[in-house]
């Protein structure tokens, strides 16, 4: 099933309760004859009950379907990606990920 991602501005920072996300790459990753786009970047928990900590991430919204398509209301460009439910393939994908971007927190929509 298809489906839209806001891309979001690369290299400014999402406030949210506990700190901050921050964006920092797109990468469309070849994989089986298909793109995968996969967002990584930088998190910083400032003010939790658990304490403080910083780490790189990515996230997988899927198989790319049609890049950048449209534009949302702020004037952001939307994508329509495909969901990655397979979980030989997910695990495939999060090694190339772990491998090519050094990072290890990996999550998928």
């Amino acid at each position: 099933m298809a489906m839209q991602y806001v891309h979001q501005e690369l290299d400014q920072e999402v406030y949210f309760p506990a700190g901050c996300y921050t964006p920092q790459k797109e990468v469309r990753l070849k994989h089986n004859d298909r793109e995968v786009l996969c967002v990584t970047g930088h998190v910083a928990v400032e003010a939790s009950c658990c304490g403080c900590a910083n780490w790189g991430y990515a996230v997988v919204p899927g198989y790319i379907v049609n890049w950048q398509n449209e534009r949302n209301e702020a004037g952001l460009p939307v994508s329509e990606v495909e969901s990655i439910s397979d979980e030989a393939v997910r695990k495939e994908i999060r090694e190339t990920i772990q491998e090519t971007e050094n990072i290890y927190a990996v999550e998928f929509w």
